[in-house]
Parts: structure tokens; sequence; C-alpha cells
């Protein structure tokens, strides 16, 4: 079953003096109503030529930020990399423990 990916803002790190986000922690989510996998990484901006004021930006607006550094590929690979990981949840291919009871 293919998974829904979410993905979110965790916090901004930004100049004080004129707001500009410089850097942006995220998470993406992936789940598929019965398992869950998730990610987080940061990623570092290059200063605008028309910076948004801070108090007028969205979480929409970073996560398109975001998805844009990253790149398509990239962002594909992420979303993948959690499918897999619900995939393996949903039908183990590894397993741990001893064969004998204690």
């Amino acid at each position: 079953m293919a998974a829904t990916f979410t993905w979110g803002i965790n916090t901004l790190e930004r100049e004080t003096a004129d707001g500009f986000v410089f850097v942006c922690h995220y998470t993406v989510v992936a789940n598929d109503g019965t398992y869950s996998s998730s990610a987080y990484g940061s990623i570092g901006f290059e200063r605008p030529d028309n910076l948004i004021p801070y108090a007028d930006l969205t979480e929409e607006i970073v996560i398109g930020w975001v998805k844009e550094g990253l790149g398509d590929e990239k962002v594909a690979e992420v979303e993948a990399a959690l499918q897999a990981q619900i995939d393996e949840q949903r039908n183990p291919t590894k397993a741990n423990g001893v064969p004998w009871s204690n």
C-alpha cells in the first residue's frame, strides 16, 4: 500500500536584523494507515534578491523552498526510502532474537 507523505517544518534559523531564513529544519512523515516512518533533515538557503518578510512566511512557502533546494530527484529519494521502510514493516525481511526460550 502506498504511503502518504507529509512534509513539515520544525524550526527556522534566521537573522534578526531582517528575518532572512538561512537554515530550515524539516521532517517528512510517511503513513499508509497502518505503518509509518519519518525522516529529519536540514537545508541552508542563499539570500534571495527579494526577501519575504519573516512574519509573512507560511509553512507551505518554506516547504516549497525545501523541496526546491533538495530538487525533485532528492525529494523522490527521501520518499522512496520512507516507503521502503514501511514496506519492510509490512513484510519484514529481517528479524532478531534467539531460537530458544529463556
